[in-house]
């Protein structure tokens, strides 16, 4: 009985130590962070739009932000898009060491909410 006791003891006693241990970051990383649009906007004007004007590009025309692209190029969702500006890809550059969490997934819906409304 006693050793039954110990050993819940010890559980705990785990579980708490792994709490006290895990990075804060770790325990937000799953929350979904509050979007703002406008700061997506701000976001995008200032590391985005030198090459994505409007939503285009001006290195590679086909590699624009045009709903149509983006569903052809299956990065068509904010998660897929965070993922990209996060990791970049080809002659894109990653800016997931340059942007918080928060500007990304602020970026990320700002572009596909100007997508699908054809950056107008």
């Amino acid at each position: 009985m006693e050793h039954h006791i110990l050993s819940k003891i010890i559980t705990v006693l785990a579980i708490a130590l792994a709490i006290v241990l895990t990075p804060i970051h770790s325990l937000s990383a799953h929350a979904q962070p509050r979007i703002n649009l406008d700061q997506g906007a701000v976001v995008f004007k200032a590391n985005c739009a030198g090459c994505h004007i409007k939503g285009g590009n001006i290195v590679r025309r086909g590699k624009n932000l045009k709903l149509k692209t983006l569903h052809k190029r299956k990065v068509d969702t904010e998660e897929a898009i965070a993922s990209l500006v996060t990791n970049g890809k080809g002659i894109m550059s990653a800016y997931g060491d340059k942007l918080t969490p928060e500007e990304i997934a602020n970026v990320s819906a700002y572009v596909l909410q100007r997508a699908k409304e054809n950056w107008k």
